[in-house]
This record gives structure tokens, C-alpha cells and sequence, in this order.
């Protein structure tokens, strides 16, 4: 019988905690370093790759995915080299998605040309608004026009090619967010990542809004209407939401990130990442050591987690839930069922199905559009 992660599938993250400035609204963990030995990264990234692949040998890998921090910072006979051992290591499917994120400002044609030569097959990038004014209250280090340049840089060398976009900003309205929509949408090849704001605590945005000087947000109600129009303008322009915050067109759907949802296994490497593995049937979590010098080291001593813990069949359950419900596909009842040990209660489902918040059909539940808007409330009621 297989194992429960196979309808997910398996994948790699790799981290990289470089970032030339740190953006005010993030709270990834992301850091700046006046100099970075990159060899020596690169041993510690080949070293946990092993080590990882002893212990789940024989796996195909349908992704690997280079996340951040800001991934274009790396050399590109880093990416090359680490990309190569995964290939040793691990059989691969017949065409994996590989994914590297990259921002507009560290964005070089000779570089993502050897990006390209090195593996990768997709580029994501972070443009996070389509105007200077809100570019720099977002911190961001390039402008409009060197994002459109460097859009055009991955075009020429990547046949898919997505940008992200944070909308709900300071002193936007939906009017504003829809021009910046339908312009972005006209640059878009198949893929768009689109993000409401939101306020972390620990982030210099949430230190702001704690003290009341992070003016001009808007309210819940204006950022609902926003949310209703990314849904609109998108599926009008034939990028389906395929999950809450994603939009592609049919078949250029995030593959890596899918994975995720659809609660398959996958190997994190680098500092902070987080990794979802089963081993002698059992689902484990792992997480990496957070700061890069502290992995770093411990990385070169043989193991650079911080902690796995073993999932029980409710942790497990409520995971799939929680990531499965995201996607408009909706999750597998019988899955869960096999996860949880029991049903999703029955009058949950009869009760948020009555009030048009998620729709079934026997075999998949999924939140309804109108349900979008509540997800979290309508994930804690199926949850009770």
C-alpha cells in the first residue's frame, strides 16, 4: 500500500538567508552579510544533501525549489553544484520544476543565463508593486524599470517565468489595485503570486503599527473588495486560483508549492528550513537551525536540524487540512480520514455546506469562494 506522502509527492527546499537589505513587512528568515564565503555554503548545502539522502534513499524528486532570502544572490556554480548532487543522489522525474526566487535588483542576463545552464527551469520574482512611491515604503531596493528589465532578462532565458505582488498597501484603494492588476497582468506569462499585507509581529512594519505610526492601511472592508477583485480580474484573464493566494494558467501551476498543499514529503536544507519526511511509516517535521552562522557549523559537524518531532495522527490530519483546503482542488475526505483515524464531523460539514461556505461531492471537499474570505474560520469548525 503506499504511503500516505506519495499523493504529494517529494521534493527539496533549499534556503538561502541572504538578502542585500531586509524589507520592513518580512518576517522570513532572511539576513544581511557584508561577505559570504560561498564555497564554503556550498559544502554545507552538498554535506546535509547526503546526509538527507541516507535516510530517504530512492525517492523520485519531482521539485526542487531555492527559497529566501534572495536565492539570485548565489553564484550560479553554487546552484549548479548543489542541483548536480541532488541528480546523483536521488532519481529525478522526467521533467522537474526547478525553481529559484530572484529580485529585480540582482537580476544580470549572464547570470540567469548560467542559471539556466546550471538546471533551473523557472524563475519567481519579487516585484511587490507596480509604482517608486510604494516600492520604497516597501523597502524594496530596485525600481519599476529595472523590474521590467529584469522581467524581460528571465523571459529571454526561462519559459516560466511568475512575479509576486503585495496589494492591501498603504493608501491603496480597489481602484488603484485594479489598474495595478490589469497592468500586471498584460506583463504575465503564466504565473502570478498575489498577497494581501499583512502585519508581523517582529517585522519593522509591526513595530510601526504597534506604536500607531503605520498609517494609511486599509480596512477590512477595502481589503476584502481587493481580494474579490484579484479573483475577478485574474480568472477574466485566464489565470485560474488554482490556491488562495496563486493564479496560473491551466498547466503552469506552482508544482514545488503544490506539494506543499497537497501534503507530500519534502527535504529542507539551510538555515530555518522546515521539512516534511516519512520514515519506517512514520511522518516526521524537521527544522533547521535558524541563524546562518549557527547552521553553517553546525552543518560542517555532520547535522544542521534543530529539532524533528514525530506528527501524530491528529497533527498530521490537521496539516492536510490546513495546507489540502488552500487549493480550489479541495482535499480527499477518505485521506483525511485515513490520517485522522476518524470522519471530519458531519455536522460541520452539513453546517458550513448549508451556509454555502464549502461545497462536496462525496469525495472532495472544497472551501467555496465565498468561503475564501473566512478560510481560517471555516478550517476551525471542520477542526471542532
Amino acid at each position: 500500500m503506499p504511503e500516505d506522502w506519495e499523493a504529494g509527492g517529494f521534493g527539496i527546499y533549499i534556503h538561502w538567508p541572504f538578502c542585500e537589505a531586509k524589507c520592513p513587512y518580512c518576517d522570513f528568515n532572511s539576513h544581511v552579510s557584508r561577505s559570504i564565503d560561498q564555497d564554503r555554503w556550498l559544502s554545507a548545502y552538498l554535506s546535509e544533501l547526503d546526509r538527507q539522502a541516507a535516510e530517504v534513499p530512492g525517492r523520485v524528486v519531482s521539485s526542487v525549489f531555492f527559497g529566501g532570502g534572495t536565492p539570485s544572490l548565489m553564484d550560479p556554480h553554487v546552484v549548479g553544484a548543489v542541483l548536480d548532487r541532488i541528480a546523483r543522489l536521488w532519481p529525478q522525474a522526467n521533467d522537474p520544476e526547478i525553481t529559484l526566487e530572484a529580485n529585480p535588483g540582482s537580476v544580470e542576463s549572464s547570470r540567469f543565463r548560467a542559471y539556466h545552464s546550471a538546471g533551473v527551469s523557472r524563475v519567481s520574482m519579487g516585484f511587490q508593486a507596480m509604482n517608486d512611491g510604494d516600492l520604497r515604503r516597501l523597502g524594496r531596493l530596485h525600481t519599476v524599470a529595472e523590474a521590467l528589465r529584469a522581467f524581460d532578462i528571465a523571459r529571454s532565458c526561462f519559459e516560466r517565468v511568475s512575479f509576486d505582488l503585495i496589494y492591501a498597501r498603504q493608501d491603496q484603494t480597489p481602484e488603484d489595485w485594479q489598474k495595478e492588476l490589469e497592468q500586471a497582468l498584460e506583463l504575465a506569462v503564466d504565473h502570478l503570486s498575489l498577497y494581501q499585507l499583512t502585519i508581523e509581529e517582529g517585522t519593522a512594519f509591526g513595530d510601526r503599527y504597534r506604536i500607531g505610526k503605520l498609517r494609511g492601511l486599509p480596512d477590512e472592508d477595502a481589503a476584502a473588495t481587493m481580494y474579490e477583485i484579484t479573483q475577478a480580474v485574474t480568472a477574466a484573464a485566464g489565470f485560474e486560483p488554482y490556491e488562495v493566494s496563486n493564479h496560473a494558467r491551466p498547466g503552469a501551476e506552482s508544482r514545488h508549492n503544490s506539494l506543499y498543499w497537497r501534503y507530500g514529503d519534502y527535504v529542507g536544507i539551510g538555515p530555518g528550513a522546515h521539512g516534511r519526511l516519512t520514515l519506517g511509516g512514520k511522518r516526521n517535521a524537521t527544522e533547521a537551525i535558524r541563524m546562518p552562522d549557527g547552521w553553517l557549523k553546525a552543518a560542517e559537524q555532520g547535522n544542521g536540524d534543530k529539532r524533528r518531532t514525530p506528527l501524530s495522527p491528529s497533527d498530521q490530519a490537521t496539516e492536510f487540512l490546513l495546507m489540502g483546503l488552500r487549493l480550489t482542488e479541495g482535499v480527499d475526505m477518505m485521506r483525511y480520514t485515513r490520517l485522522a483515524g476518524r470522519p471530519l464531523s458531519q455536522s460541520s460539514v452539513l453546517d458550513l455546506s448549508e451556509m454555502g461556505m464549502i461545497e462536496t461531492d462525496g469525495q472532495r471537499l472544497r472551501v467555496s469562494p465565498q468561503g475564501r474570505l473566512v478560510l481560517n474560520a471555516v478550517i476551525a469548525r471542520l477542526l471542532e
